[in-house]
């Protein structure tokens, strides 16, 4: 008999989940670190983009925009930097609320280093899921 293919539709999945991809993009302005993190996510089909504008080490801004894939492949800078499931998500942008009002007033840099790494997936050992 033949064993189907476990191919996923090309998608990649952790532990049963399926996985978005995440990308990054930092750049630097006029003494203001601009840094974008982006998911794209299939339904609907579109690219939401978090942005988060630091001077000094202080979040000064913080937005979140949404646009069409098109859109998305003409703009420069992002680097994919991981795949994470839709859970990872729904906590990294509960944690940037967070960290968005607590870090209007003081420097925040390791939050924000360490809410990027909520993102990362850990590659499980078979039977850990």
């Amino acid at each position: 008999e033949d064993v189907p293919s476990q191919t996923f539709d090309n998608k990649d999945y952790f532990c049963g989940k399926e996985t978005f991809p995440v990308y990054e993009s930092i750049f630097t302005e006029e003494g203001e670190t601009i840094r974008k993190i982006a998911i794209e996510i299939e339904k609907p089909p579109q690219i939401e983009i978090h942005v988060w504008t630091i001077r000094k080490g202080i979040l000064r801004h913080f937005y979140v925009e949404k646009l069409s894939k098109r859109e998305f492949e003409g703009l420069p800078y992002f680097k994919l930097i991981t795949r994470t499931t839709l859970s990872q998500w729904k906590i990294f942008s509960e944690g940037e609320a967070q960290i968005s009002q607590m870090c209007e007033s003081r420097v925040c840099r390791t939050e924000l280093e360490d809410l990027v790494k909520v993102l990362y997936l850990e590659k499980s050992e078979k039977g850990h899921c």
